[in-house]
């Protein structure tokens, strides 16, 4: 089995190394991966400069390729020119941090899998709740246990399963969540500051609501009550609940009824 792995938080990330050893038996894993972090850039791709592939080693070993652009465009690349084909599966992660909520839509991680997802591989992200000591290789064991349990039953085709982990260890996890995306929203602000110059600058900052309390199935609460959570994802945007009253309305407004 042909595997491309991938991330947002960069090549030299803790947490992709540790996917990388944890998977590496399942078939040949090539890494591909944005070469600096590029958290948060959704799913930008790079269209003002040229993307440049520059071959990785890690204490004197070939690593993977570093690619000058956005997670997205790893997979791109990693599958039209690296690979020259689609791999049978692509990996995203081990994200720092949950990407869970409305974090799923700024997400580079969640963005590289849909991407994945997009040409038709089979794609699953992999994220764990941010603590003071993160341990990756501990997530990585969590994280290739869950994944053996998804191939076994295989992914939905043209399908994202975004998995989080509750950053806690392995004989702490009290199970699996299939889950929804929590519609838990964050009060934003900006802290304001000067420069050496006098020129104000401005770091975004924000605190989470606790709606996800009230979210039995969602994401949010399957972490906070210690659980794995799988949320199926799919880039087809269209709210089709709305659909038939919205074109309804907009005829007759059309006629002037």
């Amino acid at each position: 089995m042909k595997i491309l792995l991938t991330n947002d938080d960069g090549i030299n990330a803790a947490g992709l190394a540790a996917l990388r050893a944890a998977v590496a038996g399942l078939g040949e894993v090539t890494v591909v991966a944005p070469d600096t972090e590029r958290s948060g850039v959704a799913h930008s791709i790079t269209l003002a400069h040229p993307l440049r592939i520059r071959r990785i080693y890690h204490s004197g070993e070939f690593f993977g390729y570093g690619i000058n652009g956005a997670p997205a465009d790893c997979v791109k690349l990693g599958c039209r020119e690296i690979l020259k084909a689609k791999p049978d599966l692509l990996l995203a992660g081990i994200n720092l941090g949950a990407n869970v909520a409305i974090n799923i839509l700024y997400s580079g991680t969640v963005a590289a899998a849909i991407e994945g997802a997009m040409l038709g591989v089979p794609s699953v992200a992999f994220s764990v709740a941010e603590t003071e000591q993160p341990d990756f290789d501990e997530a990585a064991r969590i994280a290739r246990r869950v994944l053996d349990g998804l191939l076994g039953n295989g992914v939905p085709a043209g399908t994202v399963l975004n998995v989080n982990l509750p950053g806690i260890p392995e004989g702490e996890v009290k199970g699996i969540r299939v889950t929804h995306q929590s519609r838990t929203s964050y009060t934003d602000f900006f802290e304001r500051r000067l420069d050496p110059w006098g020129r104000a600058y401005f770091w975004i900052t924000g605190e989470m609501t606790r709606e996800f309390e009230r979210e039995p199935d969602s994401d949010l609460r399957a972490l906070a009550d210690g659980y794995v959570s799988i949320t199926p994802l799919h880039f087809d945007l269209t709210h089709y609940a709305v659909l038939p009253a919205l074109r309804k309305r907009l005829a007759a407004e059309w006629r002037g009824e």
